[in-house]
């Protein structure tokens, strides 16, 4: 009970130092308690020496004396904005913050009471997380820990970039935020007249930061931003839908080849199969030349029903297939 207490108050002095002045139901919908224990807990912190302070009224709440701010066993700003990243070695890396994420790790473990410490060494022991997929490497970023400074800073960059197609552009933009997904990592950036967009940091081929600093737009959420982004473009990558039939069994092995996502949500919509146990399911591609591609791999556990394109497309490949191999 005592170190469920004791990590709460430290929540509480937290959440003050961060968001500034908040009322007590505010501190009690955050800590997930009553009005009365945030009550119970200020005036603890404040028998401990914490300088908080309650102003009156409707505008008021708790928040603490100017300037004061706690510190952890002597962690800097670098590696305290590490700690997001220890447990990803390699992303710390890539940002220039592999030895101060290492500074921080061992900083902390030496703040923590023995049961603590114990649990996350075991914790650091027997768990890692590994980003990049299977038979892919992560990518070069060479020009990754200078834009990670013009974001964090708020400075305008100059880059030319490799789009698809290998066509290659000038852009003056503004970094809002860096995204690690699929062991890629993607800038959100916006032309100074224009709202954000996403660019592969591996495409970037040169850069320069200019001079100067950029008013980030009010209220930018990166990671709403990035939820919706990742929404619409999985929507624009399906272009077409393809109509099979699936032999009993082998829906993992069709969610492997073309998506887990995908192939649950046919397979959730598919109705009864036919009396030999084979399925008619309706599943988006990208496209019908990709889909030809993709269920090629599926043998003879998949027949194409439609479109009639695609199943033309299957036919002549499996003809192409039956003379090589005849």
């Amino acid at each position: 009970m005592c170190i469920m207490r004791a990590s709460r108050l430290l929540s509480l002095l937290l959440l003050l130092q961060t968001r500034g002045r908040l009322t007590a139901p505010e501190l009690a919908a955050e800590l997930e308690v009553s009005v009365r224990t945030v009550y119970r807990d200020v005036e603890a912190l404040s028998a401990a020496g914490v300088p908080v302070y309650a102003d009156r009224g409707p505008a008021g709440g708790y928040q603490l004396l100017d300037g004061y701010r706690t510190r952890l066993n002597g962690l800097t700003a670098e590696e305290a904005s590490s700690l997001f990243l220890a447990g990803l070695p390699g992303p710390a890396a890539d940002l220039g913050l592999a030895e101060v994420a290492a500074n921080a790790e061992l900083k902390l473990l030496a703040a923590l009471p023995p049961e603590p410490r114990s649990h996350a060494s075991r914790m650091r022991e027997r768990f890692l997380l590994d980003v990049p997929g299977w038979y892919r490497s992560s990518d070069d970023v060479p020009h990754l820990s200078e834009v990670s400074e013009a974001v964090w800073d708020g400075r305008p960059l100059h880059m030319t970039y490799r789009r698809w197609g290998k066509q290659e552009v000038d852009r003056v933009i503004h970094p809002y935020g860096l995204v690690l997904k699929g062991g890629s990592w993607y800038l959100v950036a916006a032309p100074p007249d224009g709202g954000p967009r996403t660019y592969r940091v591996a495409r970037i081929l040169t850069l320069e930061t200019l001079p100067g600093r950029f008013t980030r737009p009010e209220g930018f959420d990166l990671g709403g931003f990035w939820h919706s982004y990742a929404k619409e473009f999985r929507e624009r990558m399906y272009t077409a839908e393809a109509v099979i039939k699936l032999a009993p069994g082998r829906g993992d092995l069709l969610a492997y080849t073309m998506g887990s996502d995908v192939v649950g949500a046919a397979l959730a919509a598919a109705g009864e199969p036919d009396p030999e146990g084979w399925l008619t399911l309706t599943v988006p591609v990208e496209s019908i030349t990709h889909a030809r591609w993709l269920l090629l791999r599926m043998g003879a556990d998949v027949e194409v029903l439609g479109p009639a394109e695609l199943r033309t497309l299957m036919s002549e490949a499996i003809a192409e297939l039956g003379k090589l191999y005849h």
